[in-house]
């Protein structure tokens, strides 16, 4: 196979963040994420364009930001990729690619206009029938071993490690030696069901092993997750635990590629500019993202200097958009809401039983936080006259971004496409 035109593994997983041992995240049990880390490029900056799983994986697989692609919200309550919308899976399938399928996906009710040319262990629809991570390997691990000849892009997606977590599939962490995120209160509620979640990080973790060795040595493997952790503070906002996400990538030996840990920023939207240009084909009309191809190969190619976040609808509208610089970041609500809008697959949860009533204070329009200074973003810099000219410096590229990619929140509320019954029959499970 010519280096030019490796294949491709990309893994992802729902709902974990950078919450693995190789980010920091004390006592998880994740060490083929951390060896493939060891062994490839861990990017420690890279992040999602939303806090929500069907616009952050519209992105990933568009190289366009969800106001952009349609894919605004929830794939189950009703939300598609707009028309004409191109894939990677199928402009890569376009250009010779055997391409793959391999598990779960969340960008539409129907699989099978992705783009892929396989579809293998995906359940029927994107709420029932899915498939836990130990059949997602299985069928991962026997087409790969019958991967020969064109080069392929393999698409292997785990369900895991979205709530809920049953204790009897994932065997939970003892709660009592775990380090809890800084954002979250330390009590037995939330220790608990870090517990658990720590059990599903461990399944995904050995799957994601045996996917690993069935993969070909030359083949490009990239690892990645969709947004932030399932609690309070993390996903459905826009704070850096909601957009913060882990990125490893082991890519073919001969590119030269600059291995170990990277702090040059990423975007999800980065992902289709850069493997196109990587293999040598060009870029479709109005992609959004930036390409490192280049300096994947061991070269200089010029880095992000922000990256850009929205949210607009999960289980409800929450319209918020958000710059971040390599130090600062910039948020603006469009309406009232409090600090935290719960989403309901933890809103009940174990984690929000000691929440307190903190998060139901008032969210102020406009927030800037120095990311260096106060990394859990708790003091508000907006109002601060010695940062007014950083404040209105964000809000201006904010602006120019949601003009120069034609955000309809500029226009106004944005409306909720009409849902199916069909589709209310597994919302909670979303």
């Amino acid at each position: 196979m010519s280096d030019d035109r490796p294949s491709i593994l990309l893994v992802h997983w729902h709902d974990t963040g950078r919450h693995l041992g190789t980010y920091g995240a004390a006592g998880v049990d994740s060490p083929n994420v951390d060896a493939l880390a060891a062994d490839g490029i861990r990017f420690d900056r890279a992040f999602a364009t939303a806090p929500v799983c069907s616009p952050s994986r519209g992105s990933l697989f568009t190289g366009r930001y969800p106001h952009a692609n349609g894919l605004m919200g929830l794939s189950n309550l009703g939300w598609e990729y707009g028309a004409g919308e191109r894939t990677l899976p199928s402009l890569l399938s376009e250009a010779g690619y055997r391409t793959a399928l391999i598990g779960l996906q969340h960008e539409s009710w129907d699989a099978s206009t992705l783009g892929y040319g396989e579809l293998h262990a995906v359940g029927e629809s994107i709420v029932s029938d899915f498939r836990y991570c130990e059949l997602v390997a299985d069928a991962a691990e026997s087409w790969l071993d019958g991967a020969g000849g064109a080069p392929f892009f393999a698409s292997v997606g785990f369900w895991e490690t979205h709530r809920p977590w049953n204790v009897e599939r994932y065997a939970p962490a003892e709660p009592a030696g775990l380090r809890v995120p800084g954002f979250l209160p330390d009590n037995v509620w939330t220790r608990d069901d870090l517990a658990a979640f720590h059990g599903s990080i461990a399944a995904a973790d050995a799957a994601l092993g045996r996917v690993l060795r069935a993969a070909p040595d030359d083949a490009w493997v990239i690892f990645t997750t969709d947004h932030g952790i399932a609690f309070p503070g993390a996903k459905c906002t826009l704070y850096e635990p909601g957009i913060g996400v882990a990125l490893v990538m082991r890519p073919p030996r001969a590119w030269g590629a600059p291995l170990g840990p990277t702090d040059r920023l990423w975007s999800h939207v980065d992902l289709v500019p850069t493997v196109l240009e990587a293999v040598g084909l060009p870029l479709p009309a109005g992609v959004h993202g930036v390409s490192h191809a280049a300096w994947l190969r061991g070269g200089s190619a010029p880095a992000r200097t922000h990256v850009f976040a929205e949210n607009t609808f999960h289980d409800r509208y929450d319209p918020t958009r958000a710059v971040r610089s390599e130090r600062f970041k910039y948020i603006r609500s469009a309406e009232e809401r409090p600090r935290l809008v719960l989403p309901m697959d933890f809103a009940a949860a174990a984690v929000s039983w000691g929440l307190g009533s903190d998060h139901l204070r008032h969210r102020p329009s406009e927030e800037l936080y120095d990311l260096a200074e106060d990394p859990l973003e708790r003091r508000n810099l907006a109002g601060d006259a010695a940062h007014e000219a950083l404040r209105a410096e964000l809000a201006l590229l904010l602006d120019r971004w949601q003009a120069e990619t034609g955000d309809p929140l500029l226009d106004g509320p944005i409306e909720a496409p009409p849902v199916p019954r069909l589709r209310l029959l597994g919302a909670l499970e979303a």
